[in-house]
Parts: C-alpha cells; structure tokens; sequence
C-alpha cells in the first residue's frame, strides 16, 4: 500500500510539473487547470490512505475479538471458484506463469516402442556414488526386484521397475555407478509382495516392509529435500496434486484410473505420521479437480490460487505449516502415491507412469504411458522438429540437461525439448527483436498475457556482479529475502543462513528467480551449496 502511494505522489509530481509549464506556455488564462487537478490528485491520496487505515483497523479488530475476517483488499482479489465449497483458500500473489508452446494433447497414448529402462544412483540425493550392485550384465529380474542398495543404508533396496534382462551396468567419473539399465520384457512380469496388513501392523514392519521393497525412495525429507529417515516421524506429510511449472503434466490426467490406488497410498501414508496427510489442491481453473484429489479420504486439503510456484510443494508447506530445522516433513508426487497404494492394492511394486512429453521442438508433444526410467532415445524417437535442440528432464526452470542416450529421472514425469540458443545476440535488448519468455517489460510481453512463446537455451547475458535488486521477492510467494540468504550463502554466514529460512526451500523454489535474475546468477546450485552446508553441520 506503501508502494501505491509512492507511486500517486509521482504521478501527482509528474502532472503538476506538466500542467505547470503548459500554463506557463499558455497566454495566462489556462493557469487556473494546475489547481482542480492538483485537488483531485490530493483527492485521491487521501482516499487511498483512509483505506489502508480502515482496513489495518478491521484487521486489529478481528484479531483482537478472536475472529478471522478477510482484509478489505482481499475482496478484490481473484474470485475463488464455485467448486471449492468453502475449503481453506491460499491466495499467493507473488509469482509468474511462463507460458511455452508445445503443450501436449491431452490423450494418453501406450508407448509400446519403449523398451529400454534404467534406474540412476545419481537421482537420489544422499547416495553412496558407489553403491553395493546386486546383479550384473545378462542377469534376468522381474519388477520389484533389488538391484543395489546404500551401504550406509542396507535396509533401503532399490529396485527394478520392469522385468527383463540387466543389459548393463554402466559407471561415470570416479567410478560410480551412473546406471542400471533393464531391457524390459514384452509382457512385464511382476514379484509377488507380501504385504501387511497396514491397519494392523506397527509403524515398524510397516517402514520395514517399505524399505525392502523399493518404495522407500519415493519418500523425500524436508529440510535439505533427501531421503527420508525412518527413524525420524514426520509432523506431516505433503503431496501437491497439481503443477504449475511450464508445460507441465495434468496430474488430473495422470490419476485417471488409478483413484483407487492413490486413495491406497494415502491411507497407508497416515500410519507414518504423528500428524496429518495435507494435499495442496488446484483452485485456479474453471472446472473442479480430480475427484480422487477433492473426494480423498484420510487427508486435510488445502486450496491454492495464484500464479508459479504455486504448484510447488515447498511453497504449500510454507503457507499451511512451515517447517524450521527441528521439524520432519515428508513429500511424494502423486504418481509415487499411487505406485506406494498398488503396493498394497495389487501386491506388485506397479512403476508405471504417465510423462509428458513436451516443447516447441517436438513434431507431436503428448502424454505417454510407460514406466519409471524409460530410455529417452525411445520416448522422442521420429518425434525431433531438428537435431539442435536441448532434451531436459523435468520443466525448463528446474530439470536437468539429458542427451539422447539417458535416461528419464526417477522423480520425473516430463520430458522437455527445446531449441538450443547456442547464438550471440547483438545489442540484446537495444534492438527490436521477436519476443521471448521474459519477466522484464523492456519488451512488449506484457500487452498480450496469455500468447505463448518459443523458448530457447540462450540466457541474453553473462554473469554478472550479483547486485542486491529486490527482485527475487516478486517470484517466490514466501516470507524469505531470497537474495540476502544467496549472499549469505557465498560467503558462508551460517547464523545467517540459518535466521533467512532456508530450511524450507530447495531448488525448484528458486528456479523462477533464476529464470529472472537479472545478475545471471545460478541460484538453485547456490541453495543446494547452503543445504549441504548446513546439513553437514547437522
């Protein structure tokens, strides 16, 4: 409101300077404008600041009388959707949607061709770089089967997602094992699981029967986004059933068909908890959610509207609970939600997914069914606009750079593809140039808010001297200052550090100040510095 203000008073500024000299230049009888405009200007400041007095005033009342009541300028807010029926609404206003050609039609194709499947140590934070291999090249697993596990931690078994002939074993730098590949079979042939029985059994044999069966790693902690220890009890756990990254999946599309295991998966999530099963829930569109999201049972729901990260999970925690370096809370996707319920429902460790497959240099973008780690040489096969193009796992803000040859990662449910920007740009942003995703207004984006664009590679820039310019809190709907606790972090102030919050984000949070960084910095490396400083520090 402050801001509002300020800016009234350079208005008011700017046309009295205005109106001052036109009178000057006028022969003497316009003079007397400069007045009634100066009063209406004066008019509408002091109307602005009533405002902002009374409702400050109604806030203070209705916290002290013990009652909640929504802030005069929340009522002009977005309207919240008839669908929701009085559910707890989070409206976040920070944020920035990147809109991208090449969203994929929304119909699942089966694909068949994929055959190729791969499970990569790398892809769990925490991990041994070595880790015990249990099986070699040309030996025969069905899916559910152990492949490796932490030395550190041999009770946690990684498992194969499909059945069929372990092709390779193949190593990276160091040594480490960078991949387990599998040559699935036609018909996917599965372990038998005996599970228990989840509303008899203890907390124990349940976590037990979880880490031996490949489900664990689905489980991730917060602070620091690892692997979840079962000697910690989580104060809650937390799914968002919706993402809001660029060209992200339809995770009501994604459910389909498989209510019944993911309402399974959320019941068994509630005997690991000392507290709730919180799912974040999509309030933005005009047609209600999955009900296997709104109708779930054994879960608190929240709503949420607003602009990127509001999908995130990180950004969810933060406005219904947040978390400090004491607490424990656990996040999964939803597709590991209902990888967990078939567990139980299907007794098999079912690892199928639906990845989207998406971005201006695609022939075809589309939804595919397959399973976890399939072969992107296979998924994109024929379906390449060009060769010089960049294949990324995840979104364009926080995925990972793949060649053809890899694999898809393990929490990952779409693959992006777009131009290569490997190209100088001249003068940048002093010349006319064909409009691009961009945050900045130098260019004419703004006038048309829902065009989409072609994205490439290219960052219009080189890094630059980090200067402190406010603009990262207008992308993250969080109560950090995500810049002072970059610096922070690179000269290693840890008591500072720790006081900025950044127990509670991790990289996918600060992938949208990335994107706008106006120094270039690559922040989401810099916050997984800090978090591995920090936890290092126990």
């Amino acid at each position: 409101m402050r801001n509002s203000i300020f800016r009234l008073t350079w208005v008011a500024a700017f046309l009295l300077v205005a109106t001052g000299t036109w009178a000057q230049s006028s022969d003497g009888n316009n003079g007397s404008f400069t007045l009634p405009s100066l009063l209406i200007i004066v008019a509408i400041a002091v109307l602005v600041y009533l405002y902002q007095k009374s409702d400050n005033v109604l806030a203070l009342e209705t916290r002290e009388g013990g009652k909640k009541s929504p802030r005069t300028r929340s009522l002009a807010r977005s309207k919240v959707p008839s669908y929701v029926n009085g559910g707890p609404v989070k409206l976040l206003k920070k944020g920035y949607d990147i809109l991208l050609e090449g969203e994929p039609s929304k119909e699942v194709q089966v694909a068949t061709d994929v055959r190729t499947f791969a499970v990569q140590p790398g892809n769990f934070p925490g991990l041994s770089p070595i880790p015990k291999v249990l099986v070699e090249a040309g030996a025969e697993v069905k899916a559910g089967d152990p492949l490796f596990f932490d030395k550190n931690r041999p009770e946690v078994q990684y498992v194969a997602p499909v059945s069929g002939e372990v092709v390779a074993v193949n190593r990276g730098t160091k040594r480490s094992i960078a991949e387990v590949v599998i040559l699935a079979d036609k018909d996917i042939k599965y372990r038998q699981l005996d599970a228990p029985d989840y509303g008899k059994c203890s907390r124990e044999e349940l976590v037990s029967f979880l880490q031996a069966n490949g489900a664990w790693p689905f489980i991730r902690q917060r602070p620091f986004n690892v692997l979840a220890d079962a000697q910690d009890v989580p104060v809650n756990i937390f799914i968002s059933t919706f993402d809001s990254a660029p060209l992200a999946p339809d995770l009501n599309l994604v459910v389909a068909g498989r209510e019944a295991a993911f309402q399974e998966g959320l019941n068994v999530l509630n005997k690991l908890t000392s507290g709730k099963v919180i799912l974040g829930l999509d309030a933005r569109g005009t047609e209600a959610p999955s009900s296997a999201f709104t109708q779930a049972a054994n879960a608190d729901k929240y709503w949420f509207q607003g602009k990127h990260p509001v999908g995130n999970v990180g950004v969810q925690i933060h406005h219904i609970a947040p978390i400090n370096n004491s607490d424990k809370v656990w996040t999964l996707g939803v597709q590991d939600v209902i990888t967990l319920g078939a567990m139980f429902s299907e007794r098999r460790f079912n690892a199928e997914r639906v990845v989207a497959l998406t971005g201006a240099e695609l022939k075809q973008p589309k939804y595919v069914r397959t399973y976890l780690g399939a072969s992107l040489t296979e998924l994109l096969k024929d379906n390449l606009a060009s060769d010089h193009v960049r294949i990324i796992s995840g979104d364009v803000l926080s995925g990972d750079q793949k060649n053809q040859d890899s694999y898809l990662n393990f929490y990952d449910d779409q693959v992006t593809v777009i131009k290569e920007g490997d190209y100088f740009e001249a003068f940048g942003w002093l010349t006319p140039s064909e409009m691009r995703p961009t945050v900045s207004r130098t260019f004419r984006n703004f006038l048309f808010p829902n065009r989409r664009y072609k994205a490439d590679t290219n960052t219009h820039g080189e890094k630059r001297a980090f200067v402190v310019t406010g603009q990262y809190e207008d992308f993250l709907p969080m109560d950090i200052y995500p810049q002072h606790l970059m610096k922070a972090i690179l000269v290693n102030d840890f008591e500072k550090i720790e006081g900025l919050g950044i127990y509670e984000l991790v990289e996918e949070d600060v992938a949208l100040c990335e994107f706008a960084c106006t120094s270039k910095q690559p922040l989401q490396k810099i916050l997984r510095q800090g978090l591995e400083m920090v936890h290092e520090q126990g």
